[in-house]
Protein backbone atom coordinates (compact mmCIF):
# COMPACT_ATOMS: atom_id res chain seq x y z
CA UNK A 1 0.00 0.00 0.00
CA UNK A 2 1.27 3.38 -1.22
CA UNK A 3 2.01 5.78 1.75
CA UNK A 4 3.22 9.34 1.77
CA UNK A 5 3.81 10.96 4.63
CA UNK A 6 4.86 14.70 5.01
CA UNK A 7 6.15 16.76 7.54
CA UNK A 8 8.58 19.23 9.14
CA UNK A 9 5.97 22.23 8.45
CA UNK A 10 5.45 24.89 11.36
CA UNK A 11 5.74 28.52 12.13
CA UNK A 12 8.16 30.38 11.03
CA UNK A 13 9.18 33.98 10.99
CA UNK A 14 9.63 35.69 7.34
CA UNK A 15 12.97 34.96 6.34
CA UNK A 16 13.68 32.35 8.21
CA UNK A 17 14.13 28.71 6.35
CA UNK A 18 12.20 25.47 6.31
CA UNK A 19 12.93 21.80 5.24
CA UNK A 20 10.00 19.57 4.77
CA UNK A 21 10.20 15.78 4.09
CA UNK A 22 7.96 13.21 2.49
CA UNK A 23 8.97 9.81 3.91
CA UNK A 24 7.15 7.31 1.27
CA UNK A 25 6.84 3.38 1.22
CA UNK A 26 4.37 0.34 -0.75
CA UNK A 27 6.22 1.22 -4.13
CA UNK A 28 9.43 1.46 -5.75
CA UNK A 29 10.09 5.47 -4.87
CA UNK A 30 13.20 5.51 -7.35
CA UNK A 31 11.01 4.98 -10.22
CA UNK A 32 9.38 7.46 -10.16
CA UNK A 33 8.80 11.40 -10.38
CA UNK A 34 7.87 13.30 -7.52
CA UNK A 35 6.15 16.78 -6.70
CA UNK A 36 5.54 19.42 -4.42
CA UNK A 37 2.19 20.76 -3.79
CA UNK A 38 0.52 23.60 -1.77
CA UNK A 39 -2.59 25.29 -0.88
CA UNK A 40 -3.42 28.26 0.68
CA UNK A 41 -7.24 28.53 2.07
CA UNK A 42 -9.72 29.18 -0.36
CA UNK A 43 -6.88 28.80 -3.77
CA UNK A 44 -6.25 26.25 -5.76
CA UNK A 45 -3.51 23.68 -4.83
CA UNK A 46 -0.71 24.60 -6.97
CA UNK A 47 2.84 23.18 -7.76
CA UNK A 48 5.75 24.40 -6.23
CA UNK A 49 8.44 21.95 -7.49
CA UNK A 50 8.57 18.47 -8.77
CA UNK A 51 11.57 15.87 -9.81
CA UNK A 52 11.87 13.66 -11.90
CA UNK A 53 13.03 10.22 -11.28
CA UNK A 54 16.01 10.74 -12.79
CA UNK A 55 16.96 13.43 -10.34
CA UNK A 56 16.31 16.41 -12.48
CA UNK A 57 14.27 19.06 -11.03
CA UNK A 58 12.02 21.46 -12.02
CA UNK A 59 10.71 24.68 -9.95
CA UNK A 60 7.06 26.82 -10.66
CA UNK A 61 7.24 30.21 -9.45
CA UNK A 62 9.93 31.85 -6.78
CA UNK A 63 12.63 28.92 -7.85
CA UNK A 64 15.57 30.91 -6.17
CA UNK A 65 14.62 30.51 -2.83
CA UNK A 66 13.88 26.59 -2.91
CA UNK A 67 15.64 23.46 -3.23
CA UNK A 68 13.74 19.82 -4.11
CA UNK A 69 15.54 16.56 -3.92
CA UNK A 70 15.39 12.91 -3.35
CA UNK A 71 17.04 10.55 -1.18
CA UNK A 72 16.47 7.43 -2.87
CA UNK A 73 17.97 5.14 -0.37
CA UNK A 74 16.02 6.82 2.47
CA UNK A 75 12.51 6.73 -0.01
CA UNK A 76 12.13 10.45 1.02
CA UNK A 77 11.26 13.76 -0.91
CA UNK A 78 12.71 16.86 0.61
CA UNK A 79 11.88 20.51 0.02
CA UNK A 80 14.44 23.45 1.34
CA UNK A 81 12.92 26.57 1.40
CA UNK A 82 14.78 29.59 2.08
CA UNK A 83 13.73 33.47 2.64
CA UNK A 84 10.56 32.76 3.46
CA UNK A 85 7.79 35.18 2.62
CA UNK A 86 3.88 35.50 4.39
CA UNK A 87 3.20 34.48 0.79
CA UNK A 88 4.43 30.72 1.62
CA UNK A 89 2.29 29.78 4.20
CA UNK A 90 -0.38 27.11 3.01
CA UNK A 91 -0.72 23.26 3.34
CA UNK A 92 2.40 21.29 1.78
CA UNK A 93 1.74 18.25 -0.40
CA UNK A 94 3.89 15.66 -1.59
CA UNK A 95 3.11 13.97 -4.30
CA UNK A 96 3.80 10.45 -6.76
CA UNK A 97 3.32 10.53 -10.11
CA UNK A 98 0.78 8.15 -11.64
CA UNK A 99 3.33 6.31 -14.08
CA UNK A 100 6.89 5.10 -13.76
CA UNK A 101 9.75 7.17 -14.85
CA UNK A 102 8.44 9.98 -15.87
CA UNK A 103 9.57 13.55 -16.03
CA UNK A 104 8.71 16.53 -13.98
CA UNK A 105 5.74 17.60 -14.20
CA UNK A 106 3.56 20.55 -12.59
CA UNK A 107 -0.33 19.17 -13.28
CA UNK A 108 -2.03 18.08 -10.00
CA UNK A 109 -3.57 15.12 -12.63
CA UNK A 110 -0.04 13.30 -13.36
CA UNK A 111 -0.21 12.45 -9.68
CA UNK A 112 -2.53 9.87 -8.42
CA UNK A 113 -0.66 8.92 -4.59
CA UNK A 114 -0.91 12.21 -1.94
CA UNK A 115 0.28 12.83 1.75
CA UNK A 116 -1.70 14.20 3.72
CA UNK A 117 -0.04 17.69 3.85
CA UNK A 118 1.65 19.36 6.57
CA UNK A 119 0.96 23.15 7.17
CA UNK A 120 3.16 25.92 6.75
CA UNK A 121 2.83 28.93 8.06
CA UNK A 122 4.89 32.57 8.18
CA UNK A 123 4.26 35.42 10.70
CA UNK A 124 5.28 38.76 9.33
Amino acid sequence: QEQLVESGGGLVQAGGSLRLSCSTSGFTFSNYAMGWFRQAPGKERQAVASIAWTGVPEYYGDSGRLTISRDNDRNTLYLQMNRMEPGDTAVYYCARANRRFGGPSPKVVDYNYWGQGTQVTVSQ
